[in-house]
């Protein structure tokens, strides 16, 4: 009996073993695969400050929880399902759906570079919310239809880097990406949002230190917000171009993939020490560039050629 009760107890630390070993994997893959959306996440964190601007102080981390909950609602109920479905029945269509993710991700950062040359901003684009002039309602609608596009595209990215993954584990690494990238973007953008506001409680106060503090976050929070923007224009041209690169050589045109990778590959063993980090900075200005000429294209056809041919009309 008590030989029996041993075999047992044994069977069990084993399965506890397995257990947490799977627990690892999952949380490695999961890690590995919200990586790779780390330039959407940045847009993303860009993108939802604007919603709350102008409110009233009291309003802002109320519907920003409101649009993290609608957030975490698009990625489990809908796009979880929808992606699981897609990877499971018609896996060879990740790639060309990850392909027009990277394109609008190229279009995106290169629309923003284009506004920046041109001086012009498009005002669609620019969701600033005045007192009173919209209700918290239309605020957070239009917060979760933007979110809902970026999180397509987070959790397609971090899909197509589990694919081969069985769908119990895939379900799983999704719902842990799902919710960390929720946690970690809507947290980061309560911090931004409520800067200002800890600034101006601690400039008030009769410590001089505190004040010095506070009046540094004040000051801070435009330079914040500027580079914010900037690195998630710089991060959608990058991992677009990369989502691209990597598209083309999975179906079968690698010339372009080979190129930048035997000239990352070349930078790494010429250079002793920190060629690691200068062959990721050649694969990673290239894939910008990628990005930025693809986007360019698209915003040509989108934006300049429609409106020279209406110019030339008028004319």
């Amino acid at each position: 009996m008590s030989g029996g009760l041993v075999a047992l107890l044994d069977d069990i630390a084993a399965l506890a073993k397995l257990a947490a070993a799977s627990i690892d994997d999952i949380g490695a893959a999961a890690g590995k695969a919200g990586s790779k959306a780390v330039g959407v996440v940045v847009d993303d964190t860009a993108v939802t400050p604007r919603y709350v601007h102008g409110l009233e102080p009291a309003q802002e981390l109320p519907i920003i929880k409101r649009i993290a909950i609608g957030s975490i609602r698009n990625k489990l109920l809908f796009i979880l399902p929808a992606a699981l479905v897609l990877s499971q029945f018609v896996p060879w269509l990740l790639t060309p759906i990850l392909m027009l993710g990277g394109t609008y991700l190229a279009y995106e950062g290169a629309e923003k570079v284009w506004e920046l040359l041109a001086g012009h901003h498009e005002e669609a684009e620019e969701p600033v919310i005045t007192k009173g002039e919209v209700q918290a309602d239309a605020v957070v609608k239009g917060a979760i239809t933007t979110d809902f596009i970026l999180s397509a595209e987070i959790m397609v990215i971090a899909l197509n880097e589990v694919a081969d993954e069985p769908i119990v584990s895939r379900a799983i690494i999704l719902v842990v990406v799902a919710v960390a990238i929720t946690v970690l973007v809507y947290g980061v953008v309560a911090l931004i949002v409520k800067m200002d506001d800890i600034g101006l409680h601690l400039a008030a106060r009769d410590n001089g230190a505190a004040r010095t503090i506070g009046t540094l976050l004040v000051k801070a929070m435009p330079i914040v917000l500027k580079t914010l923007s900037t690195v998630g224009i710089v991060a959608m041209l990058w991992v677009g171009g990369h989502i691209l690169l990597v598209g083309t050589a999975d179906l079968g045109w690698h010339w372009l993939y080979d190129l930048v990778h035997h000239a990352e590959v070349a930078v790494t063993e010429a250079v002793s020490g920190v060629g690691g980090f200068l062959g990721w900075l050649v694969n990673t200005l290239a894939s910008a560039l990628v990005g930025l000429v693809v986007g360019a294209v698209v915003v040509a056809v989108m934006h300049v050629i429609p409106r020279r041919t209406k110019t030339s009309a008028a004319h």
